[in-house]
Order: C-alpha cells, then sequence, then structure tokens
C-alpha cells in the first residue's frame, strides 16, 4: 500500500554534527528539505537531475548529489553541508586556497564542489592534477574555467601533506638523539 502523496514523515539527521529533525513528503528532495525544513541553504540546488554537482553534499562522509537522494533516505544519517567546513566563521584551509585561487566567481557551483573537494582530500591525500582534474569533471561551473580550483586543491594537498610530515620528521629527530 502507497502513502498519499500530502502526508509528511518524521526525519531526523546528523545535520553538521548536530541532531535536527523536521517533516517530508515522501518524494520530498533531500536538498529541499535541508534547505526549506532545516535552513541549510548553503546547499545550492541547480539542474535537479544529478549532473551539475551544485547540491552535493556529504552522507556519511560521501560526496553526494542531495537532489537525487530523498529525504525520507536521509533518515538516521549524518549530513554535512558547506556551513559545517568553517568554524567561527573562520574559512577552513580548502575555503581560503579557493578565496586565494580566485577558484570561485558568482560561487552558485562552489558549495557543492567544496564537499567534493573534502571528500576525495580524504580519499586521496597526494593527488596529481590530473587526479583533481577527473574529481572536479562531475561538476558543472560556468565561471572559473576550473584551474583556479586545480590550483587550490593542489595547494592544500601539499600544505596537509607537510603539516603531517613535521611531527613524523620531529618524532625522528628525537629518536635518534635517544
Amino acid at each position: 500500500m502507497r502513502a498519499p502523496a500530502d502526508q509528511r514523515f518524521p526525519v531526523r539527521l546528523q545535520l553538521n554534527g548536530r541532531t535536527r529533525q523536521g517533516h517530508a513528503e515522501p518524494r520530498m528532495q533531500l536538498c529541499d528539505f535541508l534547505r526549506h525544513e532545516l535552513g541549510a541553504t548553503g546547499v545550492h540546488v541547480g539542474c535537479e537531475h544529478g549532473v551539475c554537482g551544485a547540491c552535493t553534499v556529504l552522507v556519511d562522509g560521501v560526496a553526494s548529489r542531495s537532489c537525487l537522494m530523498l529525504a525520507v533516505q536521509a533518515h538516521e544519517r549524518r549530513i554535512d553541508t558547506v556551513e559545517s567546513l568553517a568554524r567561527d566563521e573562520v574559512m577552513n584551509d580548502l575555503q581560503q586556497a579557493f578565496a586565494r585561487h580566485h577558484a570561485l566567481q558568482c560561487g552558485f557551483c562552489t558549495s557543492g564542489i567544496l564537499m567534493s573537494c573534502v571528500e576525495f582530500l580524504e580519499r586521496v591525500p597526494e593527488p596529481d592534477e590530473v587526479q583533481v582534474r577527473d574529481m572536479l569533471s562531475g561538476h558543472l561551473c560556468r565561471c572559473t574555467g576550473y584551474t583556479g580550483m586545480v590550483q587550490a586543491v593542489l595547494e592544500v594537498a601539499r600544505q596537509r601533506g607537510a603539516q603531517q610530515q613535521a611531527p613524523q620528521q620531529q618524532e625522528a629527530l628525537e629518536n635518534t638523539h635517544v
């Protein structure tokens, strides 16, 4: 038996680290639920067909098109949006690199691209340019030409790699003097 289209169901999820709850009709897209029910307006809705990538969020840590997922499917899941990146209104390293490299112009696609980059750098901490361009190929941006985005992602990967190596080098140095 099918539920009436106008029936609303409770949806509880972890949004950017906080438990949130709202109600959704059975066929409501996750992007619309996040924006209109929970106020996460950093999620942008572009094509509504999963092609442009503007609505990309992390679902349990995996970059996902929120226009291709129903809100009811997100019940009891962890959702991270672009709003999760900045801390105390200070942009994270990836956002800062995007600004430095002029990797955004109108900004409409930027939130989805940033979320894909976050997940990508978790999976591929030392990417090369080809890998970054391949990841970005899943997003449509009409303003930037992607070059600044590639430079920003590569810069952040290098910086994070250097930050991880510094403590290891210090520990190795300390162990040689023992």
